[in-house]
């Protein structure tokens, strides 16, 4: 182990492999052994052998491989790809916790170009791209700036995530060709604004898949009348919560209902009693949808 290398998880689990050169097996069982993440592998010990895999040789991570009612009774494990082989791996004391650390030992203190904010409150910033540093934490995805701006992205507030090529013109850098994640989130004190994140290949695929998490906690699907999506897309816009009855024409009353409706649909947070809110990831994908169908 070299001396930069941490632990970042060390138990009991379980492990196997589901695809081998492309091929997918569906007669194996379940390994019972010791899972160990570090900074830099992930090693695999039991009975049979121990295998240890580098982190920079995982292409992907996620998604399930139900090819057998062993592995389909198992409710969270985490399937692990390299190449042609996909191995999977769950912990006995907390599932979740593998997932989130490789998150932790793939992106921590990698160097990205950010935007932030790329939009704020439905407006295009002027901002510039600057190099970045990423931090994860439970929940969490931090953004440090070169020029001292911090984007915090909490997953559950992920609204929308788009993809897109835009030309970066970073510093000394040549104006190049980039992927783009267009991340749509908020800022602490509740105001919507888009962050965008950009780099090599193997940056942005895990950086997706971080975030497409996310997004998947605020889906929706509801149905909204004329006037709840009026006061969603005036929240959305910026308008103060205490503003709302008179820009959308309404009376105080009518538009505390509507609060308490959208409050229950978990589209708003309550900050305060009496016509204090704001809006949630939830509430922001729903006031975009009711935009677009104007």
């Amino acid at each position: 182990m070299s001396r930069t290398e941490r632990i970042l998880l060390d138990g009991a689990g379980r492990f196997l492999q589901v695809v081998k050169d492309g091929r997918t097996l569906d007669d194996v069982g379940w390994i019972e052994g010791r899972v160990l993440l570090s900074s830099e592998r992930l090693v695999l010990a039991g009975n049979e052998g121990t295998r240890t895999i580098p982190l920079e040789s995982v292409d992907e991570f996620g998604g399930r491989y139900d090819v057998n009612q062993s592995i389909a009774r198992v409710s969270h494990y985490t399937s692990v790809r390299v190449g042609e082989q996909v191995l999977l791996v769950t912990t006995a004391a907390n599932p979740e916790e593998l997932e989130e650390n490789l998150y932790s030992a793939l992106l921590d203190h990698e160097r990205v170009f950010a935007r932030h904010p790329a939009v704020e409150g439905g407006v295009l910033q002027g901002t510039e791209w600057h190099p970045a540093q990423l931090k994860t934490e439970p929940d969490l995805l931090n953004v440090a700036l070169t020029n001292g701006t911090l984007a915090e992205i909490e997953l559950d507030d992920i609204s929308e995530l788009t993809t897109g090529e835009q030309t970066l013109s970073v510093g000394d850098l040549d104006a190049e060709e980039r992927r783009v994640l267009k991340v749509e989130h908020s800022k602490p004190s509740g105001t919507s604004v888009q962050t965008y994140l950009s780099g090599d290949e193997r940056q942005i695929r895990f950086l997706e898949s971080l975030l497409k998490e996310g997004e998947a906690r605020s889906a929706i699907g509801v149905d909204l009348n004329v006037d709840e999506k009026q006061v969603l897309m005036a929240l959305h816009s910026g308008v103060s919560p205490f503003e709302i009855p008179d820009f959308v024409g309404m009376e105080v009353d009518r538009v505390e209902e509507i609060y308490e409706r959208l409050v229950e649909l978990d589209a708003l947070n309550e900050v305060r009693m009496r016509r204090e809110v704001e809006l949630t990831a939830r509430g922001r994908k729903i006031a975009g949808g009711a935009m677009d169908d104007e």
